[in-house]
């Protein structure tokens, strides 16, 4: 399991003072109030005892849970749709201001940046308040709710094994049985006519535009190792490979990617890729042709381990990459850098500074190759954020080491 520190909860039911393991992928605190509702609990009464910060466990039809989760959902979005209203109300009924300058009115927003903030507040709330809808589990991740389906197999695969009862968030069990499907169904590459198989705590490549990307951009002269770094379920390192690399050698942080990616090898029978567990740069590895990284793309502090894929704290992994990349590349070696511009149109990154951050690293653009997303958030012009995403450029960035 990912947690490092074992946890256990308590509650009063039927007069009896009851214990359980807590677990929490989303690393919610252990709840300090739980009762014990039913399918006799309206879904107003549980929004309000969430709103509380009461926790509730479930006693009745497993199936009553999942539609009082979606109740509870709906309600949620309509308290944040009616304060944003209220928001949107109270700028409108502010006094008129004198007219702006040119300059001002080309200007970006200010309020860009500070909308994402909110937004991802939002979220966490929300993620927050629908975590607090809690089931019991007996040693095994067996359940003894009324209709409840076998979990134990996909929980033994997102938490590992567990020998005694545990409380666990009904959505953190929806997300062990989704990525159980996902790793039997995969996700289709359909540019590579293969599918890649992610499992619970790996990024899936659902959004892969960027994989063409890689297929257009010409190898280096010589391409005999390639290192992917941060590979994930491994799916740039299987490119790699299939586009004629020689060694391949992808690394990770995290055993459950690396495990992942071992598991998307083995079925694609591809031995010249090996697999480091390792914080950026393989050990002990020779200089690579090409130096390939998909980092995450927004600087912003990860609020769960599930979103380490998404969100990098003052873009931390991205300028270790950059700033380790000439030693450990070969002569006439390139690096790409696959990356989102999102950042930029949210200003929490500009050009001007990643361009810095190529050119203190020792790197130059060699060239650059652009694809724009379809992805449904970049259509959906209800989003408040639609502007940024609409505009978004997914980018290759060839980069070489400068004087070579």
């Amino acid at each position: 399991m990912l947690a490092t520190e074992i946890q256990y909860v308590q509650w009063h039911e039927n007069e009896t003072l009851r214990q359980a393991r807590w677990l929490s992928q989303s690393n919610h605190v252990p709840p300090a109030r739980i009762v014990v509702v039913d399918d006799k609990t309206t879904a107003d009464e549980a929004y309000r005892l969430a709103c509380a910060g009461t926790s509730m466990l479930w006693r009745g039809d497993f199936n009553n849970a999942r539609q009082l989760l979606q109740a509870i959902t709906r309600r949620i979005d309509r308290a944040n749709e009616r304060s944003e209203q209220r928001k949107i109300n109270k700028e409108a009924n502010k006094p008129a201001k004198s007219a702006k300058s040119t300059d001002e009115t080309l200007a970006p927003s200010k309020d860009i940046p500070n909308l994402f903030h909110q937004q991802r507040q939002v979220q966490s709330q929300r993620s927050r308040l629908l975590s607090r809808l809690l089931l019991e589990l007996d040693a095994g991740y067996v359940s003894q709710l009324r209709r409840a389906p076998d979990v134990s197999a996909a929980c033994t695969a997102a938490f590992g094994e567990l020998n005694e009862s545990c409380l666990i968030s009904f959505r953190d069990l929806q997300g062990a049985l989704g990525a159980a499907g996902w790793r039997v169904k995969g996700v289709a590459i359909e540019n590579l006519g293969l599918s890649i198989f992610p499992h619970y705590g790996v990024f899936a490549p659902t959004r892969h535009e960027y994989v063409q990307l890689l297929l257009d951009a010409p190898l280096p002269a010589s391409y005999d190792v390639a290192f992917d770094i941060g590979t994930g379920t491994g799916l740039l390192a299987i490119i790699l490979a299939q586009r004629g690399v020689k060694q391949v050698i992808a690394t990770d942080l995290n055993l459950r990617a690396l495990a992942c990616a071992s598991d998307n090898l083995t079925r694609l029978d591809l031995p010249a890729v090996q697999l480091q567990q390792a914080d950026l740069y393989p050990n002990d590895a020779p200089l690579a042709n090409l130096l390939v990284c998909n980092p995450p793309w927004l600087p912003a502090k990860p609020t769960s381990p599930l979103e380490f894929a998404v969100y990098d704290a003052n873009s931390t992994m991205l300028r270790g990459f950059l700033q380790g990349a000439k030693q450990h590349l070969a002569k006439q070696g390139e690096v790409w850098l696959i990356l989102s511009d999102l950042a930029e149109h949210l200003q929490l990154r500009s050009r001007d500074e990643l361009l810095g951050w190529f050119a203190n690293a020792g790197l130059e653009v060699k060239y650059r190759l652009n694809t724009q997303p379809k992805h449904g958030r970049s259509q959906d012009d209800t989003d408040p954020l639609f502007a940024a995403r609409n505009a978004e450029v997914t980018s290759l960035w060839c980069l070489v080491a400068v004087n070579t």
